[in-house]
């Protein structure tokens, strides 16, 4: 479902140097980045801030282009086929909402059923399924900015699945939420991967999301694979620790550069 080959991205920054200079200089963001996922995998994607998940999710939905190397997703080029490939997967950023911020939440899901051409039918009887599961049903009708940050998450979970897509990435869901927020996200997560086969590429901070929802973890740091493997294989990669986020600062730890 996704395949990332010899992957690169670079940017040019400048800064001041002087009254009337200023130096510029390439960074490498993303570098010799290469993976795939199947379909039905549920996979952490885990890394510092500035290791490069961002960009590498830019690169995933079409929004950057690469420097170098090959993207596919669903199949999809998704620079040159951003269109058709949001029709085939969903996407949320925890720390931005696609809802429309004063309309109630049931409207904003209207406005995705027509951006998305979603069959009339088929959008009622999946948005009658994400109500009941995600609990929507109580504040549909509130504006999306009176919600509470965990019941907004869920409101855009589900408006990244109205369409029923085949992939979906998640950029720090459950940031914020309070613990029962968090279960009932987590919950609805890996019952969608394992009752659908929805191919889940999960970036996040909050290592407990990766303990309870992953079967694999990749971890990047300054732009480059570190690690790809299982819960298991990472926490045997730090014998003695006995908590994966020890495991993973080590291994952040290891991975920079002397």
């Amino acid at each position: 479902m996704i395949e990332l080959d010899e992957v690169g991205r670079t940017f040019t920054v400048s800064r001041r140097t002087g009254v009337l200079r200023r130096e510029r200089r390439v960074v490498h963001a993303v570098r010799d980045l290469s993976f795939t996922v199947a379909a039905g995998e549920f996979v952490g994607y885990l890394g510092p801030n500035g290791a490069g998940k961002s960009t590498t999710i830019k690169m995933l939905t079409g929004i950057l282009t690469p420097s170098v190397g090959r993207v596919r997703v669903a199949g999809l080029d998704p620079s040159r086929r951003r269109t058709a490939l949001a029709r085939r997967i969903g996407v949320v950023f925890g720390q931005r909402t696609t809802l429309w911020w004063d309309l109630p939440l049931k409207d904003s899901f209207q406005l995705i059923r027509h951006l998305y051409k979603v069959d009339r039918e088929a959008f009622h009887r999946r948005l009658d399924e994400l109500c009941e599961v995600l609990e929507l049903g109580a504040f549909l009708a509130t504006p999306v900015r009176q919600l509470s940050l965990g019941q907004r998450m869920r409101g855009d979970i589900a408006a990244a699945l109205l369409h029923d897509p085949a992939v979906l990435v998640l950029d720090e869901p459950t940031i914020g939420l309070d613990v029962v927020s968090k279960a009932a996200v987590r919950g609805f997560l890996r019952g969608l991967n394992a009752e659908r086969g929805t191919t889940v590429l999960l970036t996040t901070h909050d290592l407990g999301d990766i303990e309870r929802l992953c079967r694999r973890v990749m971890l990047i740091d300054h732009g480059t694979l570190a690690f790809d493997g299982t819960v298991e294989d990472l926490m045997a990669t730090a014998p003695g620790e006995t908590s994966i986020e020890e495991v993973v600062t080590r291994l952040y730890t290891r991975a920079a550069p002397s």
